[in-house]
């Protein structure tokens, strides 16, 4: 980790609130616990760093000790490649919910979905047991993650289309 002075402050900071006392332990202590977004850009890590958009809140394992608010740069600084992911997912997760939120067209792409953000929707339960699935959420998961894997989305049938359609917007 370079010798910045936001590095300095995240250091200091999570030592103080780890049962550990070096960085390389004390940084298998703490898990993602929330995440919050900030559209102003009005929020300090506690590194120091300012105009921080996306808020996360680690909880140590250890203590139950949380930190608020901490940056997805210091985040990344932790170097544990499950935490990157978890905020990856939640800065997608993000995304795609200003989008909908902001009536924009929510196609199946990279712009908006990875191979990970459909599994964790998969693993959140957000595809429901219907009918149309007949009671196995899997299917629509699975179905989902066909089409978004697909090289030529031109292949994808008028069929296809439509229950993509029912998926995304329903």
């Amino acid at each position: 980790m370079s010798v910045s002075t936001y590095s300095q402050n995240l250091v200091k900071v999570v030592l103080d609130a780890s049962e550990a006392n070096s960085w390389k332990r004390a940084v298998l202590e703490w898990e993602i616990a929330d995440c919050e977004k900030d559209d102003c850009l009005e929020t300090s890590c506690i590194c120091g760093k300012e105009n921080l958009r996306y808020l996360f809140t680690i909880r140590n394992d250890s203590n139950d000790n949380e930190l608020f608010p901490i940056g997805s740069s210091c985040i990344k600084k932790f170097e544990r490649a499950d935490m990157k992911e978890a905020a990856a997912l939640s800065e997608q997760l993000f995304r795609l919910l200003h989008a909908i939120e902001g009536g924009k067209f929510i196609s199946l792409s990279s712009e908006f979905f990875s191979r990970k953000l459909l599994a964790h929707l998969h693993e959140l339960d957000v595809f429901q047991a219907t009918e149309f699935n007949n009671y196995q959420p899997v299917q629509d998961y699975e179905f989902l993650l066909k089409m978004f894997n697909k090289r030529n989305k031109d292949s994808i049938t008028a069929a296809q289309n439509k229950k993509l359609k029912q998926l995304l917007f329903a």
